[in-house]
């Protein structure tokens, strides 16, 4: 079938077959997956699909579940009966594993399709198969329930993975055979890593490009254009699960260590800051807006990474203030090494009033950044939840090694909130002492 390539091409392929064997493959997915989003052939326990961006992971899983619950894959075990649908939130299970355009409603064909009870987090089939949602923010939910059949979506951004995924495996219990997928793009993480470990767990990978049909060219495009050749892209592209880089400036133990789940109170100062576009003009340039507070003791937080991947001056300035009201923050922190006047003007023009302290590089990125990084050594800062995003970046820079790398905005305004608020001794903070 992969010579016919237009929808026409296919459709005058199919009419040369009888019109069974034209509903029996449009009935049965495995028939027109492609080969690394069908099920390893061997006696596994857990299927582990890790793919990069848009790879097809989300219709893998869904298409997995519907199989096992109609009983299409040809094989000799029984329909699965108890399904575990988890993911990072039950907003992520709603939104992408249920009701998502590749999720669980949407590869169904009406006759067979579930009846999906939000207030419940269940799915219902008509033949009496049900599949209940569960977050990995509350692994405790997982415990009691039983089943034969589990799919879990993006591991790598569990908040408790290792607990999660535990409670999870006390609860396959069900059926001769009870299997688990878990569909996730790579991030170096204890659940990954011990999930990879486990006897009977078979990895496979699905690079983004496998799925070019179905992707927008304009996004194939410029995803290649900026990560191709990285590490990033290996990670988030091609689906491959990278160690920590040794001559980083960041490991992750040092993030996950200090990291907490709730936003501190009483904090003594809470500043936003922000690394522009060079220009005015850059539109399709990423502008970095990080929020980070302080407490008296001199212990830093990271609050939030609100980086815009794309905006115009008006939209990242809009960004900025918004969390700067939302945080209540002290001030504004921008640099304004690249059109200084025009940054502060628009900021300016959406709010006349704002406390804005500018800040002017003179020195190479990894020279302002090394300062930081070793606040973090010390279990001096902590991150309010998952950044996924800026602690990739952050566990992928190298001294020397960051100008011109993708994502930079984010670190460098990480970078300048940190600086103003622990290394420069603003008045009723006591100034932190490096070791």
């Amino acid at each position: 079938m992969d010579a016919y390539k237009t929808p026409e091409e296919r459709f005058e392929w199919l009419k040369t077959f009888d019109i069974s064997y034209v509903r029996y493959f449009n009935k049965h997915w495995w028939t027109h997956a492609r080969p690394d989003q069908l099920p390893p052939d061997s006696n596994w326990l857990v299927w582990l699909l890790m793919g990069g961006r848009g790879a097809g992971k989300t219709r893998t899983g869904a298409e997995w579940v519907r199989a096992r619950v109609l009983g299409h894959w040809p094989d000799d075990e029984a329909p699965a009966r108890r399904i575990a649908l988890v993911g990072p939130t039950l907003h992520d299970v709603r939104a992408t594993m249920v009701e998502g355009v590749s999720g669980l409603l949407g590869v169904h064909r009406d006759h067979e399709r579930p009846r999906f009870e939000p207030s419940l987090r269940r799915l219902t089939w008509p033949n009496g198969a049900v599949a209940q949602m569960f977050s990995a923010e509350e692994p405790d939910s997982l415990r009691g329930p039983a089943f034969d059949a589990a799919w879990a979506d993006e591991g790598g951004a569990w908040k408790y993975g290792l607990e999660t995924w535990q409670m999870l495996q006390f609860g396959m219990r069900m059926g001769d055979h009870p299997r688990q997928v878990m569909t996730t793009t790579p991030r170096s993480c204890p659940l990954l890593k011990d999930v990879m470990a486990a006897p009977g767990t078979v990895t496979t990978k699905a690079p983004t490009r496998a799925n070019a049909d179905h992707l927008s060219a304009a996004f194939l495009e410029a995803v290649i254009r900026r990560y191709g050749g990285t590490r990033l892209g290996r990670q988030e592209l091609e689906g491959e699960l990278l160690e920590d880089n040794p001559r980083a400036l960041w490991q992750r133990g040092m993030i996950d260590r200090a990291r907490v789940d709730k936003r501190p109170q009483g904090l003594a100062r809470v500043v936003v800051a922000i690394d522009p576009p060079a220009s005015a003009a850059a539109a399709s340039s990423a502008c970095g807006v990080v929020c980070a507070g302080v407490n008296a003791a001199g212990h830093g937080f990271v609050l939030e990474d609100a980086t815009l991947e794309r905006a115009r001056p008006l939209e990242w300035a809009n960004a900025a203030i918004r969390l700067y009201e939302r945080y209540n923050a002290d001030r504004l922190v921008a640099e304004v090494n690249q059109g200084g006047d025009m940054v502060e003007a628009v900021l300016r023009q959406v709010n006349a009033a704002l406390p804005l302290t500018k800040v002017r590089a003179t020195r190479g990125k990894h020279l302002r950044a090394e300062p930081v990084a070793a606040l973090y050594e010390q279990g001096r800062v902590s991150h309010v939840g998952i950044m996924g995003l800026l602690e990739d970046r952050m566990c992928l820079t190298e001294p020397g090694a960051m100008a011109g790398a993708g994502d930079m905005d984010r670190l460098d305004a990480l970078v300048w909130a940190l600086t103003d608020l622990m290394l420069t001794g603003q008045a009723g903070v006591p100034r932190v002492r490096l070791l």
